[in-house]
């Protein structure tokens, strides 16, 4: 994909085909940028990604924290109620969302996109389980020592949790920066549009198969990004996968 997006249309559609581009061409990035608003739709998936994926690590840090270590009444309940929303496809909450989001007037808007997303079940549940591992016996010193909920969860909870956590983190900005199905029911106008929605255009308009290098120079912009997220995030995922449990 990433080869083919710096190839002419006659070396992508050939009888003789070869993987390194014979004449290097950008010319695939500039119709890109000529077709699609892309300094706009970019800074909307920024600004929607970032924003979202804050919001939805943050309150799966807190709502694992209270499921696991703050005694309320009903919180087997509650947990069950997360397990509910993990089994229950994101195409069924599309039409009450559209409903709900339009009749607050955010069609065609950032927080429109924003808002219905930042439940977040799987970091909900994932982040419970791991707390779940972690021992005792360092909770309830830091109690004694007269540290509450707070400086227990950032101060303690957290900083043996980065792993996961960032595990959580990254799951959730791939998310966040793919999704497309709920921001193309929410947008149609080209300045609100995400980035996989704005890249939409160019199959609209482009029909033909000398198109592909297009297409393909628009995906190397959509996935570019994530790489460059998991790259910043992989040491973290990694001492996880590799430093077992907290001793």
């Amino acid at each position: 994909m990433a080869i083919a997006s710096f190839k002419p249309p006659t070396e992508i559609v050939t009888t003789a085909p070869t993987l390194w581009p014979q004449n290097p061409t950008l010319d695939n990035y500039r119709h890109v940028a000529e077709t699609v608003p892309l300094a706009r739709v970019m800074l909307n998936s920024v600004i929607v990604t970032g924003v979202g994926s804050i919001v939805k690590v943050v309150l799966a840090i807190t709502t694992a924290y209270a499921l696991v270590f703050i005694d309320f009444r009903f919180k087997n309940i509650v947990f069950l109620a997360v397990l509910v929303a993990l089994m229950v496809p994101a195409e069924a909450a599309l039409l009450p969302n559209y409903m709900t989001i339009s009749s607050l007037g955010g069609r065609n808007t950032l927080w429109g996109i924003i808002l219905p997303t930042l439940g977040t079940a799987f970091g909900t549940f994932l982040l419970r389980q791991h707390y779940k591992t972690l021992p005792k016996d360092l909770m309830e010193a830091a109690a004694l020592d007269g540290a509450g909920h707070w400086k227990r969860l950032w101060q303690i909870v957290v900083p043996i949790s980065a792993p996961t956590i960032a595990t959580v983190a990254l799951v959730t900005v791939v998310g966040e920066w793919n999704n497309f199905m709920w921001p193309l029911i929410i947008t149609d106008s080209a300045e609100n549009m995400t980035l996989p929605v704005g890249l939409n255009l160019l199959q609209s308009v482009e029909g033909q198969t000398g198109s592909y290098g297009y297409l393909m120079a628009g995906a190397v912009l959509v996935i570019l990004p994530v790489l460059i997220v998991f790259a910043a995030l992989q040491r973290f995922i990694v001492s996880g996968l590799t430093q077992g449990a907290v001793k």
